[in-house]
């Protein structure tokens, strides 16, 4: 199909919608986010006649809000350690034949500026609108079709797939589900992929918000209590993983980046511990200002790492207010272990609308590594978010999108 030329995008997919009547295609791709358009736009290339699904009324719509609307498109830094999975190994060879450096290749083949903002994480510059007008100019390149506002009724099988959407029955010879997970519901997430998974009896691992703040109790809540809103460096662990970012506390618990990423390893009734001086000997160093500064106050020593107000709360919380000299030496060793190990039990998360991603999904021992079809079911690939692949924050999702939908696009 080629697209008229000058128009719309959107104006010109309903258009293409309306003009095709039941139609056998090589591939069916349903789901239109960063796995859904790779395969496609691979799978186009190579000359299979697709027609990519989406239910909403345009393809992107979570890479139009993600890193604050410029998309974080990529991790320099993307390696398998850094992803999470009941079968760790899986993801090794499509991340090497699928790299960031060639989804950068593809950034600077469509000359969409974009900068490194820290730890490898890759950003437009711009509008996160960039990347989707880059992979909607490789779709309609590639020959293939997109279809928005188009919702699938059922799936079926049987030499060939059937699916039957909102407006026909469609057959294909694969079918490649990219749906995406459960977080952000708002913007049409669903269970639809593991209902789909259900149905050719593929294992699902059960799943979770992953990249999600953290809710605590309503004791620790007001031991923060007028702190909503403030941030601060720390090192914070959970089940033996360590991530050294910033934390923010909100008026249900707390965020940030080093939150957000222990959360995709938390689990109910799990400690989270806080180092808030993890590069000092805190115990040494207090000991010393009490030698040194025996009429300083701890309050002053805080605000060195710490803003005021969180400082000033601290010493309220634990009956700091009073000078190093008035601490005895116990009393030195019980504050260091309360600012480098705080402990809390988070009561929950805020739960998938607050989620970047979803842990868990289709499990990856039914899928092949290198096409990411169903072992079982030929034909049947699972690409995205919508298995059990779970990348850090930065990019890291991002880059498993761009893979996966390589490497099942170019085995259809």
């Amino acid at each position: 199909m080629v697209r008229p030329a000058h128009a719309p995008i959107v104006a010109w997919y309903h258009a293409a919608t309306l003009s095709k009547k039941i139609e056998t295609y090589d591939a069916i791709v349903i789901g239109g986010g960063a796995a859904g358009m790779m395969c496609e736009i691979e799978a186009g290339k190579r000359g299979r006649r697709v027609v990519l699904i989406e239910h909403n009324d345009t393809v992107g719509k979570k890479i139009r809000i993600s890193g604050g609307g410029r998309c974080n498109f990529t991790n320099l830094h993307c390696e398998p350690g850094r992803y999470i999975s009941r079968n760790p190994r899986f993801c090794h060879s499509a991340l090497a034949r699928y790299t960031p450096g060639d989804f950068v290749q593809f950034v600077d083949g469509h000359q969409i500026p974009y900068h490194e903002k820290k730890l490898g994480q890759l950003f437009c510059n711009g509008s996160a609108q960039a990347i989707i007008d880059a992979l909607v100019s490789d779709c309609v390149a590639a020959g293939v079709e997109i279809r928005v506002g188009c919702s699938v009724g059922s799936v079926e099988r049987s030499d060939t797939f059937l699916v039957q959407t909102s407006r026909e029955t469609l057959r294909a010879s694969a079918l490649v589900i990219a749906t995406g997970g459960l977080s952000i519901p708002k913007l049409g997430a669903s269970d639809f992929g593991y209902r789909v998974a259900a149905q050719f009896d593929l294992p699902v691992v059960p799943c979770a918000p992953g990249l999600v703040p953290l809710t605590l109790c309503e004791r620790d809540m007001n031991d923060l209590s007028g702190l909503s809103g403030t941030s601060f460096d720390a090192e914070v662990t959970c089940n033996k993983i360590t991530f050294d970012e910033s934390v923010l506390i909100t008026h249900r618990g707390l965020s940030g980046p080093a939150i957000l990423q222990i959360s995709s390893y938390w689990e109910p009734d799990s400690v989270v511990k806080i180092d808030l001086f993890p590069e000092l000997a805190l115990t040494q160093t207090l000991l010393k200002a009490k030698k040194d500064f025996p009429n300083a106050f701890a309050v002053e020593f805080l605000t060195t790492q710490l803003t005021s107000r969180f400082a000033q709360r601290l010493c309220e919380v634990h009956h700091w207010k009073r000078p190093f000299g008035e601490f005895t030496d116990a009393a030195l060793r019980d504050m260091a272990a309360a600012l480098q190990a705080w402990r809390v039990t988070p009561a929950g998360t805020e739960g998938y609308a607050k989620a970047e991603v979803t842990r868990g999904g289709v499990d990856t021992k039914a899928l092949s590594p290198k096409t990411m079809e169903a072992r079982d079911v030929p034909g049947l690939f699972i690409i995205g978010e919508v298995m059990d692949v779970t990348g850090w924050l930065g990019g890291y999702n991002f880059q498993w999108a761009w893979s996966s939908g390589f490497a099942a696009g170019n085995a259809l």
